[in-house]
């Protein structure tokens, strides 16, 4: 199912971020992500992330095993994904570092 999140496909390179706490030591990581056929769950590094219906307080999606809020986006062309008012430390994977770079690049 196509979304604005998923774009039609089933795995993409994705922004991640912790609203709650950390995701194996920093605030928000750069990865891969693969969506539930309905595309309302997004998978990451053993996480399931569910949407949040209507929005939630700081993100969109919610860890379904602790209920941590996490925010999730398509990487931005221009720069940061981090919200201005609230700079975080992000780490990019290093299986989704070719794959960032050429999203960044545009190609």
């Amino acid at each position: 199912m196509k979304n604005q999140l998923t774009k039609g496909e089933s795995r993409r390179v994705m922004y991640v971020e912790n609203k709650d706490g950390d995701i194996d030591g920093v605030a928000a990581r750069i990865g891969w992500v693969e969506f539930s056929k309905s595309g309302q769950t997004v998978y990451y590094r053993g996480k399931s992330l569910c949407r949040i219906k209507g929005g939630g307080v700081a993100g969109n999606h919610f860890d379904e095993a602790t209920g941590d809020e996490y925010w999730i986006s398509g990487i931005k062309k221009r720069g940061s994904n981090t919200h201005w008012a609230e700079p975080v430390n992000v780490e990019i994977d290093d299986d989704a570092l070719a794959e960032y770079k050429k999203l960044k690049q545009g190609i």
